[in-house]
Formats: C-alpha cells, structure tokens, sequence
C-alpha cells in the first residue's frame, strides 16, 4: 500500500509512504498459496474502511430501511460491543462539506453504540416519510431519490485498542490482510460482499507474522464478521481510508476478527 490520505496537506507524508510500500513489495516475494477457507483475520485500516461504505450505502441508509433491503434493526446489537459508528463531516480528521446536497447541516450522528444500531441516516424525503418528528440528518447526496441518505464520513472505533502487533500477537494462525479491492454486495439484505485482497497478505503463525500469501478471492458479509463475539480486538492504528465503493471517507483502525471466508485462491 502506498498511498496516504489526510484532511490536510500538512499531515501527507510521502516518503512514509513510498517506505511502507517498499518494505511491503519486498516482503512480498514468492507468496505461497493456501487453500480456501474460514481464518481468523487481522484485517488493516484500508479493508475496514473498504467494508463501512457497504454499511453505509445498504445498511444505515434510511432509504433500504424503510424499503425492507437494510439488515439494520433499530435497538438491536448487530455488531459486537467493542464497536462505536458514527458519522461527523465536522470533525477536523475528514475532508468534506459540513452541510448536504440539499443544504443541511451536518453534525455527529451515531449509528452504532457498543454494538446496538441506534441510528440510522436521513435526507428530507426520508425524514418526511418516517414521520413521528423524525428529521433529515444532513444526508442527502446528489441524486438522492434513487439512493437515499448516505453517510460519507464514518468513523468507526473500539474498546481499549492496541498496537497491531499486539493484535497479531494474539493469532495462533490466520491472516493479516493489507487491502481490499473489485469488491461488489451479492445480497445486500445480509450484506454478502465479495472480492479480492491486494498489497499484500501474510500468514500469521504462533503471533507472528510469517511468509507471504497469494491473493485470495472472499465471500463474506462484513455484519456478521464485525458480530458480536467476533471482534477479538481493535487496534490502536485508525486512519481516513476510502470506502470500497468510491463514495465515502472512513476514519478506521485494524480489526482482529474471529474469523473472515476465504472461497477461491490462484488456482480457482
């Protein structure tokens, strides 16, 4: 991986960058190649924030809500009590308009509180057709009667994070997994998304992180993979990385999960 993303050009690093991707690129040669299946998983920054336009698009969006296609129920915990989401377009870490396509203001609106959906995302039409003094919550985007209420500025954080080495110290075996990519939603009730890894996979092995791994195609829905009892810990690394389907900015750390599907490798 060797780009860099931040609110402000003061905070870009490039050398760090252009670094980290040498050591990665170098630390890469001559992968081996596992068959597929279920590992546990340290998944980076950038495959987070990869899987939170999912949630946001499909899931949070008042819009799927409301038209029966969001695995979000309201009051119930979906994700595991480590996890806190929610969406600032105010917080000085995102880039980005404080107000929406129809000129709302936006502000801090939580989604997810220690695994319970508490909230999810409103423009006018939306807040109209709830009722109840339901209001938009600064969500539209620009052809919204077809998408609905998107939040593009989610951070997503966790209880008593870590360094990342500590979250792989905590792996007998499995995979620490750099980044995602030609990921699409094959049923966007569950959330089952597919796709690829890429810039880099490695095996973990007795907490430690050994040779690298060729890349690897998953089937997996990212609700019930951030499940409760499947977060097994948060790291203390969060960054903005883009979204995997190109229309948000997430701020997101590493996650160690309990367990991610792996169903194809270069052989098929």
């Amino acid at each position: 991986v060797g780009s860099v993303l931040a609110a402000r050009l003061g905070e870009l690093d490039g050398a760090a960058a252009g670094r980290r991707a040498a050591l990665t690129a170098r630390s890469g040669v001559d992968p081996v190649e596992l068959p597929p299946g279920r590992y546990e998983v340290v998944l980076e920054p950038r495959c987070v924030a990869y899987m939170l336009d999912f949630f946001t698009v499909y899931g949070f969006n008042a819009k799927a809500v409301q038209e029966g296609r969001s695995f979000a129920r309201l009051g119930e915990r979906q994700l595991d009590e480590r996890l806190w989401v929610w969406d600032d377009a105010t917080d000085p870490r995102q880039p980005g308009p404080a107000f929406d396509a129809e000129g709302t203001p936006k502000g801090r609106v939580y989604l997810v509180e220690e695994g319970h959906v508490t909230g999810v995302t409103h423009d006018r039409r939306t807040a109209a057709k709830a009722g109840g003094g339901a209001e938009s919550t600064g969500h539209a985007v620009p052809g919204g009667a077809a998408m609905g209420a998107i939040a593009r500025n989610l951070f997503l954080e966790g209880r008593d994070p870590v360094a990342v080495d500590d979250l792989v110290r905590g792996v007998e075996r499995g995979l620490l997994v750099k980044d995602f990519w030609y990921t699409r939603v094959l049923d966007p009730k569950t959330l089952v998304v597919t796709g690829l890894t890429r810039n880099g996979v490695f095996l973990i092995e007795d907490g430690r992180v050994g040779p690298p791994v060729g890349n690897l195609r998953f089937t997996q829905s990212p609700v019930a993979a951030f499940g409760p009892g499947q977060v097994l810990g948060v790291g203390d690394d969060a960054v903005l990385a883009p979204g995997g389907l190109h229309v948000s900015w997430h701020h997101t750390p590493s996650l160690h999960l309990a367990g991610w599907n792996f169903t194809g490798n270069a052989s098929g």
